[in-house]
């Protein structure tokens, strides 16, 4: 498993990004997009259909995706079947693993965003209201299912490690690793990147 601080041995091809909800993996799939001119999928798209059910084809969708040469997208529905079709197919994956100050108040933000302003997502959907936010049950609850993953990328990594010895795995900790680190594969690339908007406690 490599660092922010390690080169990478090979330019990808097929990127997968691991990390807790509201990690930021889709933000960051799509800046690795643009780094090494990647297709990115946002799975969640191809996940939710109308009134937050899911789609029929998802799978279907992602076989389609996954056999294409080059992509990114964000490694997610690892229960629905994901996994058998698309950890093969990656050459690197990208786990954000933040500390939990970080994940839960980028996961707040969001939320409370999303919800005030009825932003449209996937097919139609938007953010749950408010009120739901103090919910136990982790199906209706955003924080309480990101409450309840909050240990399955670490619990499970040694064994993807064993499982998939073709995927190189880069674990950052904190997002100003994720920024260093994105930062050094734009200048081996020859691409400028923008930088980030400035959250003092996401440090």
């Amino acid at each position: 498993m490599l660092t922010a601080a390690d080169p990478l041995p090979f330019r990808p091809e097929r990127v997968l990004i691991a990390g807790v909800t509201g990690s930021g993996k889709t933000t960051l799939a799509r800046r690795v997009a643009g780094v090494w001119g990647l297709r990115h999928v946002e799975i969640d798209g191809l996940f939710h259909g109308p009134d937050w059910t899911p789609r029929p084809e998802f799978l279907d969708d992602v076989r389609s995706f996954a056999s294409e040469d080059r992509w990114v997208t964000e490694w997610q529905y690892t229960s629905k079947g994901t996994d058998e079709i698309i950890t093969p197919r990656a050459d690197l994956a990208i786990w954000l693993d933040y500390p939990y100050r970080v994940v839960r108040s980028r996961l707040l933000r969001r939320t409370l965003r999303r919800s005030i302003l009825r932003t449209r997502m996937w097919n139609g959907n938007v953010e749950k209201p408010i009120w739901q936010m103090f919910r136990s049950d982790p199906d209706e609850n955003i924080l309480a299912w990101q409450t309840k993953t909050l240990g399955h990328w670490t619990e499970r990594m040694p064994d993807y490690t064993l499982r998939f010895p073709q995927l190189t795995i880069v674990r950052l900790r904190t997002p100003n690793e994720t920024e260093q680190w994105l930062r050094a594969q734009a200048g081996e690339s020859g691409v400028s990147i923008a930088p980030p908007k400035r959250r003092s406690r996401d440090r």
